[in-house]
Order: C-alpha cells, then structure tokens, then sequence
C-alpha cells in the first residue's frame, strides 16, 4: 500500500468516526478528554490513588463510547483510565439545551 492509498485510508476512517460521534453524541452525559484519548460516557467516577507528586488518577466510565478509528468496538461497557496528566470532564448539554 502506497502512502497516498494509505492517507486516503486513514481519511475515510476518520469520516467515518467523524460521522458515528455525530450520531451517537445525543446518547451520552459527559464527556472526558485524557492526554491519550476522547470518550463519550454516561457516567465519570475521579479517584485520587496518590496524593504524590504528580498525584495519581483513576477515572472510571460506564457506558461509554472511544474516539479511536482503529478500534473494531468504539462502545465499551466500562473503562478504568490510569493518568498522572489532566483530564477534563464536561457535562454534555440536554437534547433539548441543543440549538437547532
């Protein structure tokens, strides 16, 4: 595979994910940037597990959705992330709270 074919493939997967997270971005409550990834998530659960320096987090999902295009399965019962970086959490607006 040349590397024109090969950036041609990895645009068409990104359309594709592009147009899931449009699709599936009404189903879900919170959503959760790491220094690593991006999900969609119904419920977020922070632990601190080391108050060291840097401290240690554990943030748990349910019911979540990965922004990954090389993933087969992008919804997940449940995720446990370990992190010392940050992580920002947002609560997603209501269907209704969405201007048209």
């Amino acid at each position: 595979m040349g590397e024109e074919e090969l950036d041609d493939f990895e645009a068409t997967l990104e359309m594709a994910l592009v147009q899931e997270y449009r699709a599936v971005f009404s189903m879900f409550t919170y959503a959760v940037e790491t220094d690593r990834r991006f999900y969609l998530a119904n419920d977020v659960q922070i632990s601190v597990l080391s108050n060291n320096s840097p401290t240690l987090l554990e943030v748990s999902l349910t019911d979540a959705w990965v922004w990954d295009m090389y993933r087969a399965a992008r919804f997940v019962p449940s995720v446990r992330i370990h992190t010392f970086r940050d992580v920002n959490v947002e609560r997603l607006p209501e269907n209704d709270e969405i201007a048209p």
